[in-house]
């Protein structure tokens, strides 16, 4: 169900007690969660979706308490999606605790690197808590305040993760090796906006051979890593996506837009735009 009106998800919830699914707009604010959680306690997956994410200002009632009621209420809960614009670390203890269970989290705190808004600190605990508590995890999505501390639980207690999207998150590349190092189901990678370069990178480039696919943008690797990496991994696709032209135009330590590696028994693809750059060996050479 996604519907546009706050008083209809109450009403339908409270009517279907047997719905397991639900997908809704954030306009059913905590007071429709938690008549959700009152009432649906076979819901097996929540989605919860801003209704305005590019307003300025918050324009309903929705925070970490809604969620919190859901956990705590619907016993057979293992996935989420959840938008909001707070939360605290207590709330995130709390919902791992409250559900061990969960094989899906994702998090998607709409202004970027917000803290606990009640104490201010990074919300590492709090994703600490979900990656220690729930053993099964294998699809988890990061937001808020974070540094390399969150990696590092990650990298220690995520062993089914097969799946990890990050924005906006850590302080250097320890918080990428944390995650390439550690993880042996991981298949896919998704980074944005973090600092981490090529380091990293090229120290786990065999982890790469082993994952589906890893995307980064906006983040600190080099031209001259993307070259080495497709030099160094012949059975990977390394691809250079950069819409200011050829790479090979600026210095090699300039860092690209997006990369794009993923596994391939097929060779480098034939079909790219004009501005995606196959990192092979004959472009290494080409651009050399």
């Amino acid at each position: 169900m996604l519907c546009p009106l706050s008083s209809l998800p109450i009403f339908f919830v409270v009517h279907r007690n047997w719905l397991n699914w639900a997908q809704v707009l954030d306009c059913i604010e905590d007071i429709g969660l938690e008549a959700l959680a009152a009432c649906c306690k076979d819901l097996t997956e929540l989605r919860v979706f801003p209704s305005n994410p590019y307003g300025a200002e918050p324009n309903v009632s929705l925070t970490e308490r809604g969620l919190v009621s859901v956990s705590d209420g619907c016993p057979k809960l293992q996935s989420v999606l959840y938008f909001c614009r707070q939360m605290t670390n207590a709330a995130l203890v709390t919902i791992a605790k409250n559900r061990p269970s969960m094989t899906c989290f994702r998090l998607c705190i709409i202004e970027p690197r917000a803290p606990d808004y009640q104490t201010l600190q990074p919300l590492d605990l709090g994703f600490g808590g979900i990656v220690e508590n729930n053993k099964d995890l294998r699809r988890l999505s990061l937001s808020g305040l974070l540094t390399d501390r969150v990696f590092e639980y990650i990298g220690t207690y995520t062993k089914k993760l097969e799946m990890l999207s990050v924005a906006f998150a850590g302080d250097s590349d320890l918080g990428l090796h944390h995650v390439l190092s550690g993880r042996e189901k991981l298949c896919k990678l998704e980074i944005r906006d973090c600092p981490f370069g090529d380091k990293a990178l090229l120290a786990n480039a065999a982890k790469l051979e082993t994952m589906r696919s890893l995307w980064m943008s906006s983040c600190s690797v080099s031209f001259r890593a993307c070259k080495l990496l497709g030099q160094k991994m012949p059975r990977l696709n390394v691809e250079v996506i950069d819409e200011r032209g050829p790479p090979d135009l600026r210095p090699e330590s300039c860092p690209v837009e997006k990369l794009y590696i993923y596994r391939t028994i097929a060779g480098p693809r034939f079909d790219m735009p004009g501005f995606v750059w196959t990192m092979d060996e004959d472009s290494v050479l080409r651009f050399s």
